[in-house]
């Protein structure tokens, strides 16, 4: 869900605390909630979000990326101009590596592979799988372990692209949905309390040093 369609929606309020994983002069490292908007909606109650939240300590906090409202993980906050000027130039050049971890339903045949399917603007929220409209979209994806018992199967993805929705529905276009995906779960939808989606690693360059940040959060489902 995305804070331009939400003026439909009141959202529910989000208990959970916001994370700061590393906090630097030039920018913060933070782990974001699941069911939190990564910038104030533009329905007036739902104004809670990643950055309202960081602003009250930290007033010159800026939004460089966001996560969909349903998925956690690991975001970047630049603290300054120059520092958001740099880090947004790195996600433009794709220079900035990120994987997500996923539990999908079902056992994916193969280790490892690449999905590489259009997505184009679908009905209100959603999006769609379109080979005529749809805009290049790529996700590898890799196989971190697979639960015969519950038929499901855990997996490490790397978008290659950064889609709306790209990676769930990627997923379920191969017929193995993210469990607790309302959006394009279907039977799969309640099969989680939560969306399984989470951003697990970032990689980019220091803004002002230039060296390699790397950080790592793993998920907690």
């Amino acid at each position: 869900m995305h804070a331009d369609i939400d003026q439909l929606f009141i959202l529910p309020p989000c208990q959970e605390e916001l994370r700061i994983l590393r906090n630097e002069q030039d920018f913060l490292l933070i782990n974001k909630p699941a069911r939190l908007l990564s910038v104030p909606g533009r329905h007036p109650h739902n104004r809670d979000s990643v950055i309202s939240r960081l602003q009250v300590e930290f007033p010159t906090a800026a939004i460089v990326h966001r996560l969909d409202f349903d998925t956690s993980g690991v975001m970047v906050i630049p603290l300054n101009k120059p520092a958001l000027s740099h880090i947004s130039k790195q996600f433009q050049a794709r220079t900035v590596s990120k994987h997500y971890t996923a539990v999908v339903a079902g056992l994916l045949p193969h280790d490892e592979g690449v999905i590489d399917l259009p997505i184009a603007a679908g009905e209100g929220p959603k999006y769609k799988i379109c080979q005529e409209r749809g805009k290049p979209s790529v996700t590898e994806y890799r196989v971190i372990a697979r639960d015969q018992q519950a038929n499901t199967t855990r997996v490490l993805l790397h978008p290659i692209t950064g889609r709306s929705h790209q990676l769930r529905l990627h997923l379920q276009a191969i017929g193995h949905p993210i469990l607790g995906c309302e959006f394009y779960g279907g039977e799969f939808a309640l099969a989680a309390e939560r969306l399984l989606l989470h951003a697990t690693d970032l990689r980019f360059s220091h803004p002002v040093s230039g060296e390699t940040v790397f950080i790592v959060c793993e998920p907690d489902f």
